[in-house]
């Protein structure tokens, strides 16, 4: 017998810790079980898939399904029966867990469904299927059936065809999950999935982990030592999937402690977390850490009472803006916080409410997410009161509410378009800082930037970096009543933004000139070659090459700014600048630093 487990992910850069921990948990009970670990991503074409699962010709197949890749994973089990006839195909994951006997009435090539969690379900089944396979090389035999039907956790089709379902599978503690990375050596620059609990105490009803409330945590011991095992290997970034990584306050204590005295100066860890749940002593652990050791992810949703109430959601949003507000003003966590619409009792008015609140946070991303109604959860039981319509395939993205109508999510989803380019790239702070003065809301401005794209066509194409801050000096332009001196400081602002990113080598049609100040900007590099002083380590350079390493800009309002390259913070990537001012004195040029912008 050959097992394949077989994961469709939705980037390169992502793992799928699911088909690792089945292994590693499998091997474990059966040690001379030969599983093979199949990875591949929704970029991937079906065809070259289909390709490598036939050459690796298992006579076993299990997908791991979730909403992003179902589809996908559907397409591919119809062609993988044509091809290995006799091969056994099987699905888990939470996007079939909950409406097995349904699929499987849909999907005559998938013999059974392993619902919930499956390391014990897996190990038993292919426990089965070894002991009662023929030497002939068949695979679903009478003794196999007979072995299947008395594992728990699982729907299958019987020989005669009937579907069967049997009872739910016991809960395995965390500790007896092998840890599932020992195996493999370098993940490369691929980000590494790890869990330090599983459920959540939480009972959000547009969330699968609401079904069960019970939390386990792996034993801190196990947590400590596999942790050692990403900063000994520099691993980039790891990042936890637990559902509330802070629900227990000692658990998160001791593993935040623990990274920070180990810190490697490489590794970032990833947490979602509950704002509100944060005390003094957890803020003042986060506040002694490296720029970029942790960035926090945090759910604010909604910030409308009723709609909190609605959706079964314990969170105090003043809370949350307090706490988002310490964090930042720390500046050494990227922070991340979400908003989902399509919310019961939340209506367009009162969703621009809840964005502006949170946008006033200051988060480093503001992901505007839309609801799904995911298989199983409370929120699919909801539908019909809340008169929520949602798309038929997978995501299962709303599509309207009693509360939001589609014109209304499509205004939204622009919105978030325009939210993603100009905030969530952090790539126009400066600039964007500017444009909202214009504005009486923060909502208020990304809807005019959205309707201004969508009035000139510019959803749906490809945009280079340079044409964004062309279009959006162009709706700069194009408001109303807007003196040359604020056109001037918002040239300087797009140009400040463009250059603290990169060192561009093309510029915008509105950028001034450089030509005039050439022998300022070459009688600067000119003494930091003499004496450095703005521009460490560049030792060893000349003030040709540093002048084309770093960026020295004569802006609109009569200052300088040094762009060094050399140094990004860890939490935005922008570049470190100075602010100068030039002054003639004897003949030479001479730079004051005024400030840092």
């Amino acid at each position: 017998m050959k097992f394949l487990l077989a994961a469709v992910n939705a980037k390169y850069i992502h793992s799928n810790p699911a088909v690792y921990s089945l292994r590693a948990y499998a091997k474990g009970q059966l040690p001379e079980l030969p599983i093979e670990i199949g990875e591949y991503t929704i970029n991937h074409q079906t065809e070259w898939i289909l390709q490598d699962i036939f050459r690796r010709k298992p006579d076993f197949i299990g997908f791991s399904c979730y909403i992003w890749n179902i589809s996908y994973v559907l397409e591919l089990v119809r062609d993988i029966k044509k091809v290995l006839p006799h091969t056994e195909i099987w699905l888990g994951g939470p996007e079939v867990s909950y409406h097995a006997a349904e699929l499987l009435s849909q999907e005559p090539a998938v013999r059974g469904i392993m619902r919930g969690e499956g390391e014990l379900t897996f190990s038993l089944t292919a426990e089965a299927y070894c002991t009662g396979g023929r030497a002939d090389g068949s695979v679903w035999t009478d003794e196999v059936e007979q072995a299947i039907c008395g594992i728990l956790g699982i729907s299958f089709r019987t020989s005669s065809g009937a579907i069967r379902e049997n009872g739910p599978q016991r809960l395995l503690t965390l500790d007896e999950i092998p840890f599932y990375y020992d195996e493999t050596a370098d993940f490369g620059n691929r980000i590494i999935y790890y869990e330090s609990s599983r459920g959540c105490p939480f009972s959000c009803s547009y969330c699968l982990s609401s079904i069960d409330r019970t939390v386990r945590f792996r034993s801190l011991g196990l947590v400590i030592q596999e942790l050692s095992v990403f900063l000994s290997r520099r691993t980039p970034q790891v990042k936890f999937v637990d559902r509330t990584f802070n629900c227990n306050r000692e658990h998160a204590l001791a593993i935040w402690r623990y990274i920070a005295e180990h810190d490697n100066g490489v590794t970032n860890f990833h947490f979602e977390a509950a704002a509100d749940l944060f005390d003094e002593e957890e803020l003042s652990l986060i506040a002694r850490m490296r720029p970029g050791l942790i960035q926090l992810e945090i759910g604010v949703q909604s910030t409308n009472r009723d709609t909190l109430a609605a959706i079964r959601r314990i969170t105090d949003p003043g809370r949350i803006g307090n706490v988002a507000a310490r964090i930042q003003s720390i500046r050494n966590v990227h922070l991340h916080l979400d908003l989902i619409a399509g919310l019961p009792c939340e209506d367009m008015t009162s969703f621009l409410h809840s964005f502006d609140d949170v946008y006033r946070m200051q988060p480093d991303a503001l992901q505007l997410g839309f609801l799904k109604v995911l298989k199983g959860s409370h929120m699919e039981m909801l539908a019909e009161s809340c008169e929520l319509t949602y798309r038929s395939a997978p995501p299962y993205e709303v599509l309207s509410t009693k509360w939001l109508s589609y014109a209304d999510l499509i205004r939204l989803k622009q919105m978030e378009e325009v939210l993603e380019v100009y905030y969530n790239s952090g790539q126009f702070k400066a600039s964007m800082k500017l444009l909202a003065e214009e504005y009486d809301t923060p909502s208020a401005l990304y809807l005019a930037l959205a309707e201004a794209y969508d009035a000139n066509g510019l959803f749906g194409k490809n945009h280079s970096r340079l044409s964004r801050y062309e279009i959006l000096y162009a709706f700069f332009c194009a408001l109303p009543k807007i003196p040359e001196e604020r056109r001037s400081a918002f040239r300087d602002a797009l140009i400040f933004d463009l250059y603290r990113r990169e060192n561009a080598k093309s510029r915008p049609h509105f950028a001034s000139d450089q030509m005039s100040y050439k022998r300022q900007i070459r009688s600067f590099f000119e003494a930091e070659e003499r004496e450095p002083r703005w521009l460490l380590g560049y030792e060893g350079f000349d003030s040709r090459q540093m002048s084309k390493m770093a960026h020295l800009e004569r802006m609109e309002d009569g200052s300088f700014i040094l762009f060094d390259y050399k140094e990004r913070s860890a939490i935005d990537y922008n570049v470190r600048t100075v602010r100068f001012v030039c002054e003639e004195e004897n003949g030479r040029d001479r730079f004051l630093c005024c400030d840092r912008p």
